[in-house]
């Protein structure tokens, strides 16, 4: 069973707690305090295991959690730390927060392994209160608590080229002639329900193709399996746009490829915006209706939009060289690499502070909007101004918590001045 979507809960490990006991030795009749602090609790990491491809293991286990910190003990003995929970994910997946949908972390590129959720810190033992006027305390500090987070776990298949198109169009047959890939290939609509993955070797100059399943119109609300399937196109540099152009099902390629650029452009725009290629398949068995398809295409798309247009036949290879060729020109001129999603969530940063409280009031005096209070002041200390993601991500925080609302409620026009904590910024909407 394929699955390139999962919700689980992670849990990490709480801190042990730190002891209260006293030296009790034969002839020391005033021993001091020697209580041992907790250990660690245990983190939460996801590492990619390069021999997975789906996240099928989650769908039947939904909570995960870390192993608690132990207490400390007697004699300055100190907690053993929790031990580490470790999830293993194919390379590709996208780690959401699942209350807002923000991406925690993307397994692809240079990250290979990552911390979502820290364990909670050891609490202190009573050694550490000892002072001049208190030279037997009595208390100890407890474990830091666990933290607990629902995410979502997206896999989005890392590839250079996307072939897009209706189902039944020659994609998984395209596919197999030029790659190794073995996809599961029958004379049925929607037959491939799992994006297949084939490597090419051309002259040194290799890319790897992804069959994203065939889309049908209404996609983009998620029609079908649609939302499933357009993921997997958001990481391709290239589109490599396949279309009947024989019509052998009666329909006509032209209005297909209108539709599935519409169904693009409504999912994600950027995605819509990258480059195409049409690939006018199945040109063996045209016949006089096939060859009046090709040059409507070629006027609608090569002529008017300059979208290049290869005729070809998937089940012969005619034509097929000197597509790849194509690609992979495409893809010396486009540069860079799938990709990757940048952080928008930060687990440490939200869960410390989402309980914190604010407050946002106008100064008449200064003629400044005012926002302060433990929350914001912690948000700040996290934060990096000075970087244009960093300053960004501190935008998105304000939104998040409602707080750009709230001037709006105060009466806040463009121009005017916010001011947190020495930092003053310019309001616009």
């Amino acid at each position: 069973m394929f699955a390139d979507r999962a919700k689980i809960v992670i849990i990490s490990g709480k801190g042990g707690d730190g002891h209260v006991s006293f030296r009790r030795e034969k002839y020391v009749t005033n021993g001091g305090p020697d209580g041992g602090d907790g250990g660690h609790g245990g983190d939460v990491i996801f590492k990619i295991d390069e021999g997975l491809n789906t996240l099928v293991d989650y769908r039947h286990v939904r909570k995960y959690k870390a192993e608690n910190g132990e207490d400390g003990g007697k004699k300055n003995c100190r907690g053993k730390d929790g031990n580490d929970i470790i999830l293993k994910v194919p390379q590709g997946t996208v780690v959401k927060d699942a209350a807002s949908g923000k991406v925690i972390v993307d397994m692809s590129g240079n990250t290979k392994e990552y911390t979502v959720l820290k364990g909670g810190r050891g609490g202190k033992g009573n050694q550490h209160y000892a002072t001049s006027t208190m030279q037997a305390p009595k208390y100890a500090q407890p474990g830091q608590e666990a933290k607990e987070l629902e995410v979502l776990l997206e896999l989005k298949v890392i590839a250079d080229v996307g072939l897009v198109g209706f189902p039944n169009v020659g994609k998984s047959t395209f596919l197999s002639r030029v790659t190794n890939a073995k996809p599961k290939i029958a004379n049925y609509h929607f037959t491939t329900l799992n994006p297949n993955l084939g490597v090419v070797d051309l002259d040194e100059r290799g890319f790897v193709i992804a069959d994203i399943p065939g889309l049908i119109e209404g996609a983009s609300e998620g029609v079908g399996l649609g939302h499933e399937f357009l993921r997997h196109i958001e990481r391709t540099r290239l589109l490599v746009h396949i279309v009947d152009a024989a019509g052998t099902e009666g329909r006509d390629p032209v209005s297909d490829i209108k539709a599935i650029n519409a169904e693009l452009e409504k999912y994600n725009a950027d995605i819509a915006k990258r480059p195409q290629i049409i690939a006018a398949n199945k040109i063996d068995v045209l016949g006089e209706d096939g060859a009046d398809n090709l040059k409507r295409i070629r006027e609608e798309f090569e002529d008017s939009l300059g979208i290049p247009v290869y005729e070809i036949s998937a089940v012969t290879g005619q034509g097929v060289k000197e597509l790849l060729y194509a690609i992979a020109d495409k893809l010396e001129t486009i540069g860079g690499e799938p990709a990757v999603f940048e952080q928008e969530f930060d687990p440490e940063v939200a869960l410390a502070i989402s309980d914190e409280p604010y407050t946002i009031y106008y100064d008449d005096e200064e003629d400044e909007y005012v926002i302060e209070g433990p929350r914001i002041e912690r948000m700040l200390g996290y934060t990096n101004l000075e970087s244009e993601k960093g300053f960004a991500f501190f935008q998105n925080f304000l939104k998040d918590q409602g707080m750009l609302e709230q001037l709006e409620a105060l009466g806040i026009k463009d121009g005017d001045t916010v001011r947190m904590y020495g930092h003053s910024f310019d309001y616009y909407k």
